[in-house]
């Protein structure tokens, strides 16, 4: 595929106003390196207008954010993105995109505060970018699945087994490819976490 982040922003959704009986609201985290698709994930699958933070890239980037391979990306997010989508009739999934670039990461702290959960989207063309990510959730015991974004250009295709070993993944984290664009694979991303997430409490509630 061409690149997630290049492509012209998709049409926003109509608003859909949150149900009535909606009385769960659980914060997600999606986080990965610079331009690896984290907010066009949230836009692919926001049931709302998200809020995006971009701004146009210039000159005073240069030399600070490190853009090799992203040629074509013009917009960076400067604080985060949000958006939400709803699971069920009571339960609603509130979607934090944070900022990609290293001079960013010290509000990931703060976004994660409160967080049940993150999903960590990679580039495998930078996968060494992933890897701040996974140390921060994993010192803050915030629990997490990795989702690979696929670009066309990635000329090293690399199976989601040699990704695992190359992140050191244990087996228990779920990991699974996707298309940020595309919203049934963002929702099968945040399926997959939310599932991780209950198996999880009922072994916390087995040995408890």
């Amino acid at each position: 595929m061409d690149s997630a982040i290049s492509d012209p922003p998709a049409r926003a959704p109509e608003r859909t106003p949150l149900a009535d009986a909606a009385d769960t609201g659980l914060k997600i985290v999606i986080v990965g390196g610079f331009g690896v698709g984290k907010t066009t994930l949230v836009r692919s699958v926001s049931e709302i207008r998200p809020l995006n933070t971009e701004e146009y890239m210039t000159q005073a980037g240069v030399g600070v954010d490190e853009t090799t391979g992203l040629a074509d990306k013009t917009t960076t997010t400067v604080a985060f993105d949000f958006g939400r989508i709803s699971l069920n009739a009571t339960k609603v999934l509130y979607l934090f995109g944070a900022p990609g670039q290293e001079r960013f990461w010290f509000l990931w702290d703060r976004l994660f505060s409160g967080t049940l959960g993150a999903v960590v989207l990679v580039d495998t063309r930078r996968m060494s970018d992933s890897w701040y990510a996974i140390d921060r959730l994993e010192h803050h015991r915030t629990p997490f699945v990795v989702a690979v974004n696929r670009f066309d250009d990635d000329a090293a295709y690399f199976s989601l087994t040699e990704i695992r070993q190359a992140l050191a993944l244990p087996e228990h984290i779920p990991l699974l490819d996707c298309d940020a664009r595309v919203r049934s694979d963002g929702k099968r991303v945040l399926i997959t976490l939310v599932d991780h997430l209950y198996k999880l409490a009922l072994a916390q509630e087995t040995t408890s």
